[in-house]
């Protein structure tokens, strides 16, 4: 049995014990996500348009991800519309900064990991750079609705504007560090490599590299901070169209 096979029987029963038949539909849930993460890779490979497949299959994972996460559609529901907005206004966005940031590709640091390596693949670095940070921020979006969502489903008419504001606070917080220091732990060996050969700040901030993840990281910030009001009106709005009916 190797590592990985021993980790995830591990995580199976973890989420089994910890959550009964919803944990289970998590772990269903993560499998199906990364299986559909492989094909995605697969067809990019294939020739397919990396940014087209990117949307595709992010509304795939969204639905996945939400409606095998929670067994309450009151809850799914709200979260998965709130979800699909906020993709629609990332892939605008995602497109406009990608393009304009011009770090798609390798950087110097990667000529040593790359020798003997052709990159003349047929595939747009562009692109896959658009497709990767588009689907990298759905995880925190679909997070981010469900929590909003399941929070206001809890407190329904009780909830006052103060207190809907400081949930938001409290689920923004949290999301930010957590893809902090997601960002952080991924690029340690980075940063060890710059201060080792010591890089002035100002080649740092200019490192294509660097810039180009720190620019996922800020659209999956600014994806959380949009998702939380827009799912609090989705859920207002269809609660107040219930108690017209």
């Amino acid at each position: 049995m190797n590592t990985i096979l021993a980790l995830a029987l591990v995580l199976l029963v973890m989420m089994f014990i910890v959550g009964g038949k919803q944990g289970l539909s998590n772990f269903f849930a993560l499998t199906v996500n990364a299986l559909l993460m492989i094909l995605v890779v697969i067809l990019m490979a294939s020739g397919f348009n990396p940014i087209i497949v990117a949307i595709i299959f992010g509304l795939i994972i969204l639905a996945s991800t939400i409606f095998l996460s929670t067994s309450q559609l009151s809850v799914a529901g709200p979260a998965f519309v709130s979800s699909l907005l906020i993709m629609t206004l990332l892939v605008g966005l995602i497109l406009l900064t990608m393009t304009l940031s011009q770090t798609a590709g390798f950087g110097p640091e990667d000529s040593e990991a790359l020798e003997g390596f052709s990159v003349y693949i047929g595939v747009s670095f562009p692109h896959v750079l658009i497709a990767t940070t588009l689907l990298g921020t759905l995880g925190a979006i679909a997070e981010a609705a469900i929590a909003v969502a399941a929070g206001m489903n809890e407190i329904k008419d009780q909830a006052s504007d103060a207190g809907i504001k400081q949930m938001g606070h409290e689920i923004i917080g949290t999301a930010l560090n957590t893809l902090f220091f997601g960002f952080f732990g991924g690029f340690s060996s980075l940063f060890i490599w710059f201060a080792s050969l010591r890089y002035p700040f100002s080649q740092v901030i200019n490192n294509k590299i660097f810039v180009g993840e720190l620019l996922q990281v800020l659209i999956s910030v600014i994806a959380v901070i949009l998702t939380v009001p827009m799912t609090t009106w989705v859920v207002t709005t269809r609660h107040a169209h219930r108690r017209k009916e």
